[in-house]
């Protein structure tokens, strides 16, 4: 029995990087650390908010690679000898990744009381509508 990839599809044509895409959301949808909230703050706009309790601005990095949001915490260290008697507040570092459509963009940044805000627009394109001329050989 022949297995039938998504791509592969005969009605699918050129669709073969929505299977990759699948397969890279399903790898990061394993990661707990931090936790995240995505919002809809309107049609077009939207707002990711991790959690980043003790991280300040300089400790983050926010990329986009290949229509993938990339967001990398790495605490310094801060130069004091404290000694913890309890530690429950996460220090360790992390990579916390979501993938984005065609036409989504990060709009801008911050970081507010421990949540990292980023907003993200999508970009409606045009309707184009195309005739094809039929011509002889």
């Amino acid at each position: 029995m022949t297995k039938l990839t998504f791509g592969a599809h005969p009605f699918l044509l050129g669709f073969e990087q929505l299977e990759r895409l699948v397969e890279r959301t399903a790898k990061t949808a394993s990661e707990g650390y931090p936790p995240f909230n995505i919002e809809a703050t309107s049609e077009n706009t939207y707002r990711i908010t991790l959690a980043v309790a003790g991280f300040r601005d300089d400790d983050l990095a926010i990329t986009v690679e290949d229509r993938q949001l990339v967001i990398r915490g790495r605490q310094g260290e801060d130069g004091t000898d404290r000694v913890f008697l309890h530690r429950g507040i996460a220090a360790r570092a992390f990579q916390r990744s979501f993938v984005l459509a065609d036409g989504v963009e990060v709009a801008g940044a911050g970081l507010d009381h421990g949540l990292l805000n980023i907003d993200l627009r999508r970009q409606v394109p045009e309707t184009v509508v195309q005739t094809i001329r039929i011509g002889r050989k």
